[in-house]
């Protein structure tokens, strides 16, 4: 069986959901209906890091927001697919755009609909606040909940892992 830090060193590609991962999971409402968002910097400082070591960020949601579109677009993320229905379709089509296999995927999820990513991908994880169906898929599960810097917590564990192994 792999090590962690052995599925950790093969990822190329990092996908991410939004609520309850990059997003404390609440949802905020204006008084006009706008969306609203919170988002930790340092989910975004690892991010950038992770581009700059050459390793792909992706986002695939279930919603749509633009505030989703503006902070991924801030932190150099460009393949960000939101209002998906089936998670998997959409990762298998940006495997395919990218030239990459499930081997080389990190998924990051909290709630039902991340599961068939998570059984896609080479490491699956679960931050700390996900749902007992997500963390029993999971092969790390992080230390603090979604959009309280759990993304960081992945992007150092690859970062940290490929500069060991690589």
């Amino acid at each position: 069986m792999d090590t962690l830090l052995e599925r950790a060193n093969d990822v190329r590609l990092l996908v991410l959901d939004v609520d309850g991962v990059l997003t404390d999971g609440r949802l905020y409402f204006g008084a006009r209906g706008e969306q609203m968002k919170c988002f930790h910097v340092r989910d975004g400082a690892g991010i950038v890091r992770l581009l700059r070591a050459g390793v792909q960020v992706a986002v695939i949601s279930g919603r749509s927001s633009r505030a989703v579109e503006r902070r991924m677009s801030e932190l150099g993320v460009t393949w960000v697919r939101q209002g998906i229905e089936d998670k998997q379709v959409a990762l298998r089509e940006l495997l395919e755009i990218l030239g990459l296999t499930a081997r080389s995927v990190a998924c990051v999820g909290d709630d039902l609909a991340d599961v068939p990513l998570l059984e896609m991908a080479r490491l699956a994880v679960a931050v700390a606040d996900a749902h007992p169906s997500v963390k029993s898929r999971a092969h790390f599960i992080t230390q603090t909940s979604g959009g309280q810097g759990a993304v960081r917590e992945v992007c150092d564990l690859i970062l940290e892992s490929q500069q060991r192994i690589a």
